[in-house]
């Protein structure tokens, strides 16, 4: 099983990867944790750079993507075929929100980057934490020092978050929204009652 986590920075999603690991293993189940950008040795290099370093929208799409297409290949496959439940922190809901709704790229030349990198591969169910953007901000405001992202206006956050929800209502079956704004208990209430539904 693939699961992915999403959502706009600040929205809680890494605050429940444990408690998703835990809950797996209770279970009987092996879990591979991991993340995006990064995952591999080349990714977590990626992960530096792109949230780090001054770059072209496109620049950064295609480093994502380029991270991703080792995640892959080196962590995400071979993990799902010997039998592990593996949970990311984002997969490519990340590069539609972030790098089409926050940048403004078209929504068409990152599906064509999809298409190559994973055509075959989507996440069985997506996690998505939502949030308003400017709790989301409070929360983020002393747990460390912003990365390029995180630095961006609410304008930029504004719309990745609209975007995230766009693609809610396209992948229905697939995306779930998690009410973020709830406390840490009824948040894990939410993802209990989806997971258990996937039993």
């Amino acid at each position: 099983m693939f699961i992915t986590l999403e959502g706009v920075d600040g929205a809680g999603k890494s605050s429940h990867l444990g408690w998703l690991e835990t809950w797996f293993k209770a279970r009987g189940r092996r879990v591979r944790m991991t993340r995006e950008p990064g995952g591999t040795p080349v990714g977590e290099k990626l992960r530096e750079l792109v949230l780090h370093e001054a770059m072209h929208a496109e620049t950064e799409a295609l480093i994502m993507f380029a991270a991703r297409r080792e995640h892959i290949e080196q962590v995400i496959r071979p993990a799902l075929a010997d039998g592990e439940v593996v949970i990311s922190d984002r997969f490519t809901d990340a590069s539609f929100a972030y790098q089409c709704g926050g940048r403004g790229l078209p929504e068409a030349r990152l599906a064509e980057l999809e298409n190559w990198v994973h055509a075959d591969l989507q996440p069985d169910i997506t996690l998505l934490f939502d949030l308003a953007p400017e709790i989301a901000a409070l929360r983020m405001a002393t747990t460390r020092a912003p990365d390029r992202f995180e630095r961006e206006k609410s304008d930029f956050h504004n719309r990745v978050r609209a975007a995230y929800l766009r693609r809610a209502e396209q992948f229905p079956g697939r995306i779930r929204v998690i009410d973020g704004s709830c406390e840490l208990d009824q948040v894990r209430r939410q993802l209990a009652t989806v997971l258990e539904s996937l039993a």
